[in-house]
């Protein structure tokens, strides 16, 4: 099975990560697909990265800002409704999906916290990465110098088209290092908020990895723009 992995995070042999591909299958429930294969891909994914189903947390992702500390009420069976998960228990595997919104991987290894999240344009306009950065730091005593952060395969600036109205939505939230405009198209590059948003954050740029695959360009992943009626890849993270 085809994983793409982070450099930064696989130097930490006490945490198991990944970003799946179309090889793995669709993962979402939620995307016209049959519940039943969605669970075998699920299951299959399960064995090869040796967890149990059972562990896994997921969301019902809202593209929100919402970040959630999970609690043994989230289960697999009942995913909590947010855009970003955070814990610091042992065996719990968190996942975000993603078809062209960025899916972020961040782990403190000093204090052996995790997080995940779903960052598309309403997660980076409303600025996700500082609510999950504040978890860490208030709620689990991290030092943002120590956060490691890694972004995965997410749809391109060049791809990333985007009508007049977010345009000007992106102006006015000061964001228009972002925006290019070219033959009266304009387009927008959530790598560059996420980067920026995570500098802001005092997160040390040593510890920031952002994928170049564009999940539009490269057919390994799904994209939403490319195909619309499609599935769902992940990012994966557990502290074993």
């Amino acid at each position: 099975m085809q994983f793409y992995q982070s450099k930064l995070l696989k130097k930490f042999p006490e945490i198991t990560h990944a970003f799946t591909t179309k090889e793995t299958g669709n993962l979402a429930f939620h995307v016209n697909d049959d519940p039943a294969h969605v669970l075998k891909n699920h299951q299959r994914l399960s064995r090869e990265l040796n967890y149990k189903l059972e562990i896994l947390v997921h969301m019902k992702q809202i593209h929100s800002n919402e970040v959630k500390i999970i609690t043994d009420n989230d289960t697999f069976d009942n995913p909590p409704t947010c855009d970003a998960l955070i814990t610091d228990k042992k065996n719990t595997l968190l996942m975000v999906m993603t078809a062209d919104c960025s899916p972020i991987l961040f782990y403190d290894p000093v204090q052996k916290v995790i997080a995940v999240a779903h960052a598309g344009r309403a997660g980076a306009f409303t600025n996700i990465i500082k609510n999950v950065i504040r978890k860490f730091t208030n709620d689990f005593n991290s030092q943002t110098k120590e956060i490691v952060v890694a972004i995965g395969p997410a749809i391109c600036g060049h791809c990333y088209e985007v009508d007049d109205t977010i345009y000007q939505e992106a102006k006015k939230r000061n964001l228009a290092y972002a925006l290019t405009q070219e033959s009266n198209k304009y387009y927008l590059n959530i790598r560059d908020i996420l980067h920026k948003q995570l500098l802001e954050e005092n997160i040390l740029e040593k510890n920031i990895e952002i994928s170049d695959i564009c999940s539009r360009c490269d057919s390994h992943f799904y994209s939403y723009r490319e195909e619309k009626n499609c599935g769902r890849f992940a990012g994966i993270i557990k502290l074993d």
